[in-house]
């Protein structure tokens, strides 16, 4: 048998849009687009909550600690640059007595009363609290309303993070099993060119690496927008013309953030690759352990994961480099713009066309508008990460199952008649491997391919069992094109025996018994004393519920071959196909395997795969192949009779 394949190298892609990406995304967000909006609402409040802090911070400056209704120049001078001095209400009594007190320090006018802030140093603390309990008790007061806002965004914080977290993970949830599902109904040869780690890589680590775009990007992004968009309204009613002085730099930010785009993508990119190499290596390596240290390789494949890993550190330094310089010129810019704020702000303070308070809460709103910006940077940071990924896993979904036909034909009762009508099969296009295959398997045959290694065998099995479709000809059951089956309704009446059985780790029950439920005790025994595993099962310490090791490593081939026997019984299937399921046992494990497999034949259709040419002088006809083309169909006898080619390959065995 030929295989023109070798696994596909990671692809580079070009250009990618993450808007479709997006919008691939969407059909798994949707059963949750009930949690996304709660979430998004909470989201708004959280930032409106966030919104009123610093609001909070002027109101307590200006209506309580310096409040600016009550505080201004000396009125009987002109100079602008005079003490400012408080007025106070004497129809409060506790003020009223404060300033009979210390009336050479107030200025009386009316039911008002004024004094120099400089005087108030000359008072008590006692005092100083008599004369300004209303601005304490505001002050009380504003600080209750100040330690609610945090208790509020606390609160919907957390709510909003769980209701996220738990919508992320069900989104993933959902999409590493549609993916799981889409790589089941994959082609042969789709397994064939695709290592095991970069599958599991996709499943794995790049699913993982969209956690962050469901759980906190989408809800953060629409936050940080409703910050910027929130503060500059805020700054702009509290002073326009300062705000827009400020907003001077964001230009200088907008290109900033687009140059940073522009790298990080590739980046990503990258290091997505690198990840499945270093995966695909490591699979590799612990699968041909035994390989690499008989043939003492260890140097070499050392240095060649080495490499890998290299190339993967340097991905992930462009990556940290590209991040240092970004941060610290967004920090700059911020700097910057607090910088004007402070300069030309002060100024109208001390002008006093602008409050301390409003000034303050300028500064603070300033420090609020750059923290998103920066927030957006690491967000399009897990942005560009979650569409490295995207595109990997995409792909892959995207993959098509080419030479795989899909239809609904049934077969109506018991399978007659297999027939090949001029069948040809070439592996990715390649020389072909089987070329105008015209065979008839009638029901209850037993058929035996025989040819050199190489010539054909088991892509004729392949084809039998829909692993690969002809790429010239028909292959026809009760003469219904198999095309038109479904893979599923032909291989229910099949059962496959290969020269070295796959075991899943497990108990020895769930992989004999595989996929099928509801077996009573006794068909259990039958299978098992027909299949010759039960004195196999009677030695092992849990007998069916013994758990095994992936692969079947425990046991021996022969073992091994005889579980397979019985999975193939518990199918009760109407088609045998033996992939030479004797090669790789002791002679004493043979006999009890030769028993099984004739039992197992029994009234089915058998095709067998010989590869030792005594195995196939039982069958009613034995197919002789020969570089993919069918040289000698016959019994053994006529077949050595005929002096062909069978007969000079079983004299080339018995020797």
């Amino acid at each position: 048998m030929r295989f023109d394949y070798g696994y596909d190298e990671e692809q580079r892609l070009g250009k990618s849009y993450d808007l479709n990406l997006l919008r691939r995304i969407l059909p798994f967000a949707a059963p949750h687009r009930g949690k996304l909006v709660v979430s998004v609402l909470l989201v708004v409040a959280i930032t409106l909550l966030e919104l009123s802090v610093p609001y909070i911070t002027k109101e307590i400056i200006d209506r309580h600690i310096l409040p600016q209704n009550r505080i201004s120049g000396n009125s009987g001078s002109s100079d602008q640059a005079a003490p400012q001095q408080l007025t106070v209400d004497l129809t409060d009594p506790e003020v009223a007595a404060v300033v009979a007190r210390h009336d050479h320090l107030f200025r009386i006018r009316g039911d008002r009363a004024t004094i120099h802030l400089a005087n108030l140093d000359r008072l008590d603390q006692a005092t100083l609290s008599q004369l300004r309990h209303r601005d304490l008790s505001g002050l009380a007061a504003v600080a209750g309303l100040f330690m609610a806002v945090v208790v509020a965004i606390f609160v919907f914080t957390f709510v909003q993070n769980l209701i996220m977290e738990l919508a992320g993970h069900r989104i993933m949830h959902d999409l590493r099993v549609g993916l799981y599902r889409h790589l089941q109904a994959m082609p042969l040869w789709f397994f064939n060119r695709n290592p095991v780690a970069r599958l599991v890589t996709r499943t794995t680590n790049d699913i993982q690496n969209m956690h962050d775009l469901f759980t906190s990007f989408i809800s953060m992004v629409f936050k940080d927008m409703f910050l910027l968009v929130g503060i500059a309204v805020v700054l702009l009613a509290m002073d326009w013309r300062l705000a827009l002085l400020t907003f001077l730099v964001l230009p200088l930010v907008v290109m900033t953030a687009f140059g940073f785009s522009m790298r990080v993508r590739d980046v990503f990119r990258e290091l997505r690759i690198k990840v499945a190499e270093i995966n695909t290596r490591f699979s590799e390596t612990i699968s041909g352990i035994k390989v690499i240290q008989t043939f003492r390789r260890e140097r070499e494949n050392f240095d060649a994961f080495a490499r890998l890993n290299h190339d993967n550190y340097l991905a992930g330094m462009r990556q940290i480099n590209i991040f240092a310089v970004f941060m610290p010129i967004i920090e700059m810019l911020g700097i910057t713009s607090i910088a004007i704020v402070v300069y030309v702000g002060g100024g109208h303070v001390l002008d006093q066309s602008v409050s301390i308070g409003v000034l303050a809460a300028f500064l603070a709103y300033m420090k609020m508008f750059f923290r998103p910006i920066r927030d957006l940077a690491e967000k399009y940071n897990i942005l560009q990460n979650a569409m490295a990924s995207a595109e990997r896993i995409f792909l892959l979904m995207d993959s098509p199952a080419t030479g795989i036909k899909t239809g609904t034909a049934t077969i109506p009762g018991p399978i007659e008649e297999i027939r090949f009508d001029g069948v040809s099969l070439a592996y990715n296009g390649g020389e072909p491997v089987l070329e105008s295959i015209d065979l008839t398997i009638k029901a209850g045959e037993t058929i035996a391919i025989v040819g050199a290694t190489g010539s054909g065998k088991t892509s004729l099995v392949n084809l039998l069992v829909r692993f690969y479709e002809p790429t010239a000809g028909t292959l026809r059951v009760n003469g219904i094109d198999t095309a038109s089956i479904p893979r599923a309704e032909l291989r229910k009446r099949i059962a496959l025996v290969m020269q070295d059985p796959f075991l899943f780790t497990g108990s020895l029950r769930s992989n004999i018994f595989f996929g099928v439920n509801g077996f009573s005790d006794d068909r259990q025994a039958t299978i098992l004393e027909a299949s010759r595993c039960s004195d196999l099962i009677a030695r092992l310490p849990d007998g069916l519920d013994t758990r095994i090791s992936e692969g079947g490593g425990s046991l021996s081939s022969g073992e091994r071959q005889l579980l397979s026997v019985a999975r193939a019984f518990t199918a009760d299937p109407e088609i045998i196909i033996l992939d030479e399921a004797t090669s790789y046992v002791d002679s004493q494990t043979e006999a009890q395997l030769q028993q099984a497999i004739a039992n197992l034949m029994r009234g089915r259709t058998c095709v067998v795969v010989a590869h030792r040419l005594t195995t196939a002088r039982t069958a009613d006809r034995i197919v002789v192949l020969s570089n993919g083309v069918v040289m000698e169909t016959g019994t053994h006898a006529t077949l050595m009779a005929a002096r062909g080619l069978y007969y000079r390959l079983y004299q080339l065995q018995g020797r």
